[in-house]
């Protein structure tokens, strides 16, 4: 019997809720029966499954039930020594690989366009991030992956780095040599940790590109909520090497994760995983002609470009439209919604859509997005943007201030444009994607400030940076 057609925690609750319980115990809507009535449209159903740890229900934090056994088809289906259930996103997942992982003072080797969990877990750890440049990619005007070379450049001048952490694939689904990389790493026994928010349903197989559990990353952590069936939050982590004391990392999610976590936001992890066991080749011929075709309608569309990936390797799931009419990716995104067309993200030039994962039968209504996106921007001239700079940072690079010394400076607001050669006392972010375009610690340089002001004027969306629509950055005062 193939025990991954099994979905053993959501089978639990589903064996709880026929039960007819009657609640004494939390959470207080007692099964959904203690309600506003203006919700019950929408939450009654859910709320049954909104459980606690009850006798059959197993606790995530130790498990020897239910959610062990669908744990235990997670590490099968991955092929990984141990696998664990998040509940609170991939964020919880980088903090706890990382604490667990990187000690105070560790020398740690760090993907520059890594997502903010990342910096604010090495900020915990108190480690020493030595950041390397991805390189920059001139046609979709966006930073790629990292060079094989670059990396092998910063294991030689940091010998005694602890750990190497990468992110896998970019959140344009962009890959690079990553199983080059793991290798060097760990001829010098240095264990390779990956956020692979985006790329759990990687194991599917080709077109999509190798996960990076598969090409022998030592932890690895999926956000199976972004491109899986599963809910906001739901997220995987997994540990394949001695390298990693894994006993460390159950530790810090103890700490780290909630100690009454979502069951609906776990059995909803267990179908996803379910929904990925099962995806067969019918399934995958049938999303590579569905969405090939959706492809085919966006590129006859005159005032938007369908970008290909580099050597055609790539996310099949992500598609990037890049605005061939005037608009800037942000005006883009906004004609679009217009049209009820949501994408997952804008950036100065291009929009970011997700598609879903179908399996054979399944309907989306690709083709009404495409006949909507058209509509949206008829009417506009063709006009090709004009890259305004070239990013040329360097390479290998680390703070100016270190985290632990960051608190012994003042800071003080200037104005952006006299910002150049400060270090920067605030994290900016546009989000999404999340992935920091200014570090608190870092020098400021004058592509940041180029990026920064191409992001202001193009109506980007910021996390931190209160004061940038007064025109102002935080820096630190070192004199």
């Amino acid at each position: 019997m193939n025990t991954q057609l099994e979905t053993p925690l959501y089978q639990a609750l589903m064996e709880h809720v026929n039960k007819n319980p009657i609640s004494f115990h939390v959470p207080g809507h007692k099964n959904g029966s203690i309600n506003q009535p203006q919700a019950n449209t929408y939450f009654k159903q859910i709320l049954q499954i909104d459980a606690t740890e009850l006798t059959g229900l197993d606790d995530l934090h130790s498990p020897n039930g239910a959610i062990l056994k669908a744990e235990r088809l997670l590490e099968q289906l991955f092929q990984s020594n141990n696998s664990f259930f998040l509940v609170n996103g991939s964020t919880i997942g980088n903090l706890a690989m990382i604490m667990a992982t990187c000690e105070e003072n560790n020398i740690v080797l760090v993907q520059r366009n890594c997502h903010k969990s990342v910096l604010n877990a090495l900020r915990l750890a108190k480690a020493k991030p030595v950041f390397i440049e991805p390189g920059y990619n001139q046609d979709w005007k966006v930073a790629g992956g990292i060079n094989i070379e670059t990396v092998k450049e910063a294991l030689f001048l940091y010998p005694d780095a602890k750990a190497i952490i990468l992110t896998y694939p970019n959140y344009y689904g962009m890959v690079y040599d990553l199983k080059g990389i793991i290798k060097e790493a760990h001829l010098r026994h240095i264990p390779v940790l990956i956020d692979e928010a985006h790329g759990p349903h990687f194991i599917v197989g080709d077109p999509f590109p190798a996960s990076a559990t598969q090409m022998g990353a030592d932890i690895v952590v999926q956000s199976a909520h972004k491109t899986l069936p599963a809910m906001t939050m739901g997220s995987f982590l997994h540990v394949n090497s001695e390298l990693i004391n894994v006993n460390r990392v159950k530790e810090f999610l103890g700490m780290l994760q909630s100690s009454s976590p979502s069951y609906p936001i776990m059995a909803s992890l267990d179908i996803a995983r379910n929904y990925l066991a099962t995806y067969d080749s019918g399934d995958l011929s049938f999303f590579l002609t569905k969405t090939r075709r959706f492809r085919e309608e966006l590129s006859k569309i005159p005032t938007i470009k369908v970008l290909d990936f580099p050597n055609n390797q790539g996310d099949p799931l992500k598609i990037t439209i890049q605005s061939r009419c005037g608009l800037s990716g942000f005006d883009l995104q906004n004609r679009l919604e217009e049209v009820s067309i949501y994408p997952e993200l804008a950036d100065p030039y291009n929009v970011l859509l997700i598609l879903p994962l179908l399996k054979e039968g399944q309907s989306y209504p690709f083709e009404e997005a495409a006949a909507k996106i058209n509509k949206a921007l008829l009417g506009f001239p063709i006009q090709e943007l004009k890259e305004e700079f070239h990013i040329d940072n360097q390479k290998i690079s680390e703070l100016a201030i270190p985290f632990k010394e960051m608190d012994r400076f003042t800071e003080k607001s200037v104005l952006i444009a006299g910002a150049l050669d400060q270090v920067c006392a605030e994290t900016i972010i546009p989000y999404p994607p999340g992935i920091p375009l200014l570090l608190r610690g870092e020098t400021i340089t004058l592509d940041k400030l180029h990026l920064l002001n191409q992001f202001i004027e193009s109506g980007a969306r910021f996390q931190g940076g209160s004061s940038l629509k007064n025109g102002l950055l935080k820096v630190f005062s070192t004199s």
